[in-house]
């Protein structure tokens, strides 16, 4: 295998990413990219970029020959966490506008069994 192929598959154990969501985020399908990742199949300059963009990184990081993965940092263990490199601006923007919406929807949730038990009093 190439050291890309090394590279992105150690990349995607480390972070704990799927092929099937590099799939997704890549554009090419999961049969190929399974080929790819595999060595069965030589990657193309385009799947190279296909991939390194769907995984927020550069081709060149790929290509390093001394690549060094960020650690992800620390999860409790109540929360579910998943890493797939740093988010664009618009994306880190409908992160936050997704978690105030559970918020209120929470907010909304709970205060329908506030109401409820009030009423019972």
């Amino acid at each position: 295998m190439s050291r890309f192929t090394d590279n992105v598959n150690r990349y995607l154990t480390t972070m704990k990413i799927r092929q099937t969501y590099l799939s997704m985020q890549s554009g090419i399908d999961k049969n190929k990219l399974s080929r790819i990742l595999t060595g069965v199949q030589e990657e193309s300059g385009s799947d190279m970029e296909k991939i390194a963009r769907g995984l927020g990184q550069s081709v060149a990081y790929f290509l390093a020959d001394d690549m060094v993965i960020s650690p992800m940092g620390t999860a409790k263990a109540d929360k579910i966490a998943f890493y797939a490199g740093e988010p664009t601006e618009k994306q880190a923007r409908i992160a936050r506008d997704l978690t105030a919406l559970m918020e209120t929807i929470d907010l909304v949730v709970s205060a329908k069994t506030r109401f409820k038990s009030i009423a019972e009093e």
